[in-house]
C-alpha cells in the first residue's frame, strides 16, 4: 500500500491481511471437520426410524431395495465418510465413498421430479434444496481433498515458515 494514504486505511489493510490469513490458515481444517460432522450427524439420523428428514425421499427414490435394510446400509456409509474425513490418512477413502454417493443423492431429481420441483428446472421444493445443498458438500469435498499430498496443512507450514 502507498504511504501516502492515510492510516486508517493502513489499519484496516494490516487488519484484512491478518484476517485472511487466519482464514487461510485455518479454512482448510475446519472445513474437513465440519463436513465431518454433517456426515456423521446426517446417517447417525438414519438409524432412527423417523429421524432423518431424508428417510422418505430416499424410501420413494431406492424402491428396488428394501428401505428398512438399505437405509441404515446409508446411514453407515454416511457415518465412515464422516469419521474418514476427519481422520487425516482417511480423508482418500471419505471422498472415495462420498463420491460414488453423491449420484445416488442426484437421483430424487430424475426420478421423483414432482417431489422436488415446483416449476422444472428452476423453482425446488425443500426436498429439491435438501438435494442441490449436496454441490456444496461435493466442492467441500474437494477442497479438503486438495489438502492431502500435502505433509501439513497450510496453518502448519506458516506457522513453520513465521519461526524460521
Amino acid at each position: 500500500m502507498p504511504d501516502d494514504l492515510p492510516s486508517f486505511l493502513h489499519r484496516f489493510d494490516h487488519l484484512d491481511r491478518r484476517i485472511a490469513g487466519w482464514m487461510r490458515q485455518n479454512g482448510p481444517r475446519l472445513l474437513q471437520f465440519s463436513l465431518g460432522v454433517i456426515f456423521i450427524w446426517f446417517g447417525a439420523l438414519k438409524f432412527f426410524d423417523g429421524l432423518s428428514p431424508a428417510e422418505s425421499l430416499v424410501r420413494r427414490t431406492v424402491y428396488w431395495f428394501d428401505p428398512d435394510t438399505f437405509i441404515p446400509i446409508l446411514g453407515l456409509w454416511e457415518v465412515l465418510i464422516g469419521v474418514g474425513l476427519m481422520v487425516r490418512p482417511l480423508i482418500r477413502g471419505a471422498i472415495f465413498l462420498l463420491f460414488l454417493q453423491m449420484p445416488g443423492t442426484m437421483l430424487p431429481l430424475v426420478l421423483l421430479p414432482e417431489v422436488c420441483f415446483t416449476s422444472i428446472p428452476f423453482g425446488l421444493t425443500l426436498e429439491g434444496q435438501y438435494i442441490i445443498k449436496n454441490l456444496v458438500l461435493i466442492s467441500a469435498a474437494l477442497v479438503v481433498g486438495g489438502t492431502v499430498r500435502q505433509d501439513t496443512l497450510p496453518s502448519d507450514r506458516e506457522a513453520v515458515a513465521h519461526d524460521a
